[in-house]
């Protein structure tokens, strides 16, 4: 309960924040460059030296896989056909196709199905979502972003994003089944710990209400393919045509309705794409997302 609460408080101080005149006007920037350079790479080092990976969990670690693939597939081919900005496509594939996996989805998914499920959970965020940002996020991002950035820019902005190193260099660790001294581990942690807190106050602080803003329509659309559209597509995917049943499931359907990654909209915002969008994707779906769980959690209860 307190993970939910803190949300809430961090996007109104960063509201509030918007209010106070010598308060830096960029400032978000910066906190930004904070959870890309130093909070997720310890994030990376902190959790995925720990993690099993077996087989049984092959289908919920597919389902960040899946659902940004799912994204970009959508995204794109409305974009060009409605004339979409290359800049609105990509703020829309990486806030649509990225969940909050982690910060929401790990206190919802214990809430409702206790420790076990927060295994599963963790799966799904760390090799899943994460990695994704990392790599495919990185690619969109470039991509869109730069409008022709060749194969070879967009494999150096992957190679030296700082939260793909951190993975990179936790993934040999896990190969090679070693992990930082216990001295080291609540440090990784801390600064781990700081991603949410920070991430939100930024998002706060470029967090608009304006009633005949362009965004509205594109808000209600990247919400409900994220909200809706998506945990549709994976129950109708793994329960109808794979026949696939039990908890595992059920997490993963879950987690797959879980609201815009708040690290997506920084890494579409640090880009230049649709900063106002990204954090309205954000500002607003968070809270809306509580509604759509409890649908979803309803619904996997009869099925």
């Amino acid at each position: 309960m307190e993970n939910i609460i803190l949300i809430f408080v961090c996007l109104l101080i960063g509201l509030l924040l918007q209010k106070v005149k010598d308060f830096p006007q960029d400032s978000h920037k910066a906190l930004n460059q904070f959870v890309i350079y130093i909070s997720l790479p310890a994030l990376a080092l902190f959790y995925i030296p720990k993690i099993e990976i077996s087989s049984d969990l092959l289908y919920p670690l597919a389902v960040p896989w899946i659902g940004f693939a799912f994204a970009f597939l959508f995204f794109s081919i409305l974009g060009k056909k409605l004339g979409w900005s290359k800049k609105l496509i990509g703020c829309l594939v990486l806030t649509g196709g990225l969940g909050n996996t982690a910060f929401v989805g790990f206190p919802v998914i214990q809430a409702l199905y206790g420790e076990e499920g927060l295994k599963t959970a963790i799966i799904i965020d760390q090799p899943g979502t994460f990695v994704v940002l990392a790599t495919l996020g990185v690619l969109v991002a470039t991509y869109y972003s730069r409008g022709t950035a060749t194969a070879s820019v967009i494999i150096k902005k992957i190679l030296v994003f700082p939260p793909f190193i951190g993975f990179a260099i936790a993934a040999v660790m896990n190969i090679f089944q070693y992990d930082f001294v216990n001295e080291l581990q609540p440090v990784f942690q801390n600064l781990g710990s700081t991603v949410t807190p920070i991430a939100l106050i930024a998002v706060g602080l470029q967090l608009s209400f304006e009633r005949k803003s362009k965004h509205w329509k594109f808000l209600t659309l990247g919400l409900a393919f994220k909200l809706l559209i998506t945990p549709a597509f994976f129950c109708i995917f793994y329960i109808f045509i794979l026949g696939k049943s039990g908890e595992i499931f059920d997490i993963s359907i879950m987690e797959s309705a879980m609201a815009p990654m708040i690290t997506a909209s920084i890494l579409a915002s640090t880009h230049g794409l649709k900063p106002k969008l990204s954090s309205m994707m954000i500002g607003f779906g968070i809270p809306l997302s509580f509604v759509t769980l409890a649908f979803w959690f309803w619904i996997l209860q009869i099925f």
